[in-house]
């Protein structure tokens, strides 16, 4: 017996309205339920052939504070962080509402990454694997 996969994380939010706006616009998320007409909950999709995770949004009606703070991180795989970073960060009305933490940049445990904080200061971080190689592992 094991654990093989996330089914979902629940984010306490602040305002349904601009978290709906940032997390519709990543590619590869699919709102599955609630969206602008739900004030209290809403869930958005990602599918990978037949596995499924989601990510759940929670109206809490109020600043999260601290506990924020000391969330951690979620991190995301994608096919070409470059060019997602590329798509949010050119995104006027993202630009308002959310933090680029870092521009993509190599890791040395075989990920290239970039973080944002989504408007409520939850840490995401999109990453696309790499091989290491021992001549990347020495840049």
């Amino acid at each position: 017996m094991k654990v093989f996969q996330i089914s979902a994380v629940t984010l306490k939010v602040t305002d349904m309205k601009k978290s709906l706006l940032f997390y519709s616009k990543i590619p590869g998320l699919s709102l599955r339920y609630g969206g602008t007409n739900s004030d209290r909950f809403s869930s958005f999709e990602i599918e990978n052939g037949n596995n499924k995770s989601y990510i759940n949004l929670e109206f809490s009606g109020k600043k999260q504070g601290p506990s924020t703070s000391n969330f951690g991180r979620i991190i995301f795989y994608t096919n070409d962080v470059d060019n997602l970073y590329l798509k949010l960060r050119n995104d006027k009305e993202l630009a308002e509402i959310i933090v680029f933490e870092n521009k993509p940049m190599n890791a040395t445990w075989g990920e290239r990454f970039f973080h944002v904080k989504d408007p409520d200061g939850y840490e995401l971080s999109f990453a696309e694997p790499y091989k290491v190689t021992k001549e990347s592992s020495t840049k």
